[in-house]
């Protein structure tokens, strides 16, 4: 800190303060202090003592300082004894601790010894009247201008042993507030294994009800016919083909019956963020985001999912804009897919950090999707409706242009795994706008996409989230409220995430995939989302665990996971201090990485089986 020198008027001022003090004190002599046996020195005396003894004030180096020759030896000794004792913070003159303000404020000389303001005027003044006044220590010529009040809010001067001493009790700190937290994770953990208990027998309970329910004999027709399950062909067949509940029982039993819950692993402050995914293979998080301060340039962000957690900034053309939906490919080949309001569709080499491969769209890209079932096709949702087919193989123009049922944004892409040979040029998605889930059969010429029926009266449809490997679809929806509450193709409902809007009562619908376009409501809930800003989701499925669903909860602004089938609610997840903006899961063996942001926060958790 810069040593700052009072101004000249307020050195005036506190010397005529103290020279009434000094006139009745014409005998003052400071004592210099070094133990209960320490002799006081008189001003007579104070030439010879200014070259005779040396003692050490800690902080400092040894130098030279009064006492009377008969007693320099002993005094040395007691000097040397007590050095190591002397309280850093006190004045060399009186010992007693200096001050902040006041008389006694911290001031040192222009050679650098510290001495209490009141202690070293009186020194100066009194030395003046025999013989020039020299610092106490060192001996250099000084004067009362001399003297440099230093404005301290706080006087320490670091001690070797003292600062081990801290030093160890804070790792001792650290080390017990590690303890609590895994002692407060225990507890947490304990409770929410009875609760996955809880819900698992709860499960059984529902699924052995709903396989009894289901089949019902109806010994006039002599047939089976459904009781509580309705199960619709949607499109294609004029004849709906029906099947008994006892098949969809058996297949959510099938998922096993370990419980699964969530653990916070990392969570990181960042900006701007919008859109994310993850690469569970390579560990690594990649999120497009806004930056502040710089114009708002949009970068892509890589960050490891491994200490330190290195970030990297990849910076996008100026003609990207806003980036709307993010995927890293399934096939291990470093690659993410995004898709943008500048009307672009662009792969991304995460080894190399460059574009690979950009293709210009008609419109602008809400949303995009890797094929599940090949590497080279690529699928983009424009705001017009429209479905672009792209081969990577083959050029920039797409392979199919698609027109949708109406002209309003898809703002989701689900490519569907198949589970049984298919035509190879034959490609189903999932598809969601304003108006409901939609499936779409790619490579089947003249087939129109179709809407998952059963689901009109749920209102705007806002996110659908799909898992391949087990057939589970959740749908969320918003209430319709007003005539002309529908995504609108020229309107965006969520132009960037800044967009605030109000929590509303909505709802999650859980749809299953059965065989070929058939597809079965199994359960409904009621959801908090948003007026005005798309919902995120996942459906997550953990190996031998029954799967799960996860999203944004707009009411507590962190994840809530819920158990499927039933829909019951299984965990709420630590909150944010803004709505999430997106929520990702990518499976690992035996366990999984769930991860969502919200504009100034990333949270990763790690699924635990039990």
């Amino acid at each position: 800190m810069p040593l700052l020198s009072p101004p000249e008027e307020l050195l005036e001022l506190e010397e005529d303060e103290e020279l009434t003090d000094l006139e009745d004190d014409e005998d003052y002599a400071p004592i210099i202090r070094t133990n209960s046996n320490a002799t006081t020195t008189s001003p007579n005396r104070s030439d010879e003592l200014q070259h005779q003894t040396s003692f050490t004030v800690a902080g400092q180096d040894d130098v030279g300082i009064t006492t009377s020759s008969s007693s320099s030896s002993s005094l040395e000794k007691t000097i040397g004894s007590q050095s190591s004792e002397v309280d850093t913070a006190c004045c060399a003159i009186c010992m007693d601790y200096w001050s902040s303000q006041g008389k006694h404020q911290v001031c040192c000389l222009p050679c650098g010894h510290v001495y209490g303001f009141s202690c070293i005027e009186k020194w100066i003044r009194q030395c003046d009247k025999k013989s020039a006044a020299k610092c106490p220590q060192c001996s250099k010529k000084c004067g009362v201008k001399d003297i440099i009040k230093l404005y301290i809010s706080q006087i320490a001067v670091v001690d070797g042993e003292e600062q081990k001493k801290v030093l160890s009790l804070q790792a001792e700190n650290e080390f017990l507030k590690m303890k609590i937290a895994a002692l407060h994770e225990k507890i947490c953990q304990d409770e929410e294994e009875k609760m996955c208990e809880a819900a698992s027998l709860l499960e059984n309970v529902t699924s052995g009800e709903m396989r009894l329910g289901t089949s019902e004999m109806n010994v006039t027709s002599g047939q089976m016919r459904l009781g509580t399950s309705e199960i619709f062909n949607c499109v294609g067949d004029p004849q709906r083909q029906r099947l008994s509940g006892h098949t969809l029982g058996s297949r959510y039993g099938a998922q096993g019956s370990n419980c699964c819950r969530f653990a916070l692993e990392d969570e990181l402050v960042l900006e701007g963020a919008k859109i994310m995914d993850i690469d569970a293979s390579n560990q690594i998080l990649i999120l497009a985001r806004c930056l502040p301060g710089m114009g708002g340039n949009h970068v892509l962000t890589k960050i490891s999912l491994m200490y330190p957690y290195d970030s990297e900034n990849i910076q996008l053309p100026v003609t990207t804009k806003n980036v709307k939906d993010l995927h890293v490919s399934p096939y291990g080949s470093k690659l993410a897919l995004f898709a943008s309001l500048g009307k672009k569709l662009s792969v991304l080499s995460m080894e190399s950090n460059n574009i690979v491969v950009t293709y210009d769209l008609p419109g602008s890209a809400w949303s995009c999707s890797w094929d599940l079932n090949s590497p080279h096709y690529l699928y983009a949702g424009l705001q017009n409706g429209m479905l672009l087919v792209f081969d990577m193989r083959h050029a920039a123009n797409p392979l199919e242009s698609l027109t949708g049922l109406k002209p309003k944004p898809v703002h989701t892409i689900n490519s569907i795994l198949h589970k049984s040979p298919s035509p190879s040029d034959v490609r189903t998605l999932l598809t969601a706008s304003a108006i409901g889930p939609c499936v779409w059969n790619t490579g089947a010429a003249g087939e129109r996409p179709f809407l998952i029926p059963k689901l009109e009266n749920q209102g705007v449809c806002i996110s659908v989230a799909c898992c391949p490997s087990s057939d589970d679809i959740v749908a969320s929806f918003r209430p319709v409220q007003t005539s002309n509450d529908i995504i609108s193709s020229q309107s965006p409902l969520t132009p960037s995430p800044t967009v605030g809007g109000r929590g509303i009562q909505g709802s999650h619908v859980l749809i299953k995939r059965l065989v070929g376009n058939c597809y079965q409501n199994v359960a409904c809930t009621s959801a908090n989302v948003n007026d005005v800003r798309l919902l995120k989701s996942a459906v997550v499925n953990v190996e031998n665990c029954n799967p799960l669903f996860a999203y944004g909860d707009e009411s507590t602004q962190g994840l809530s996971v819920y158990a499927l089938p039933s829909l019951g609610i299984l965990q709420n997840l630590k909150p944010h201090h803004n709505p999430i903006l997106d929520v990702k899961f990518a499976p690992t063996p035996g366990s999984g990485i769930l991860g969502c942001i919200s504009k100034d926060r990333l949270q990763v958790f790690s699924a635990k089986v039990s």
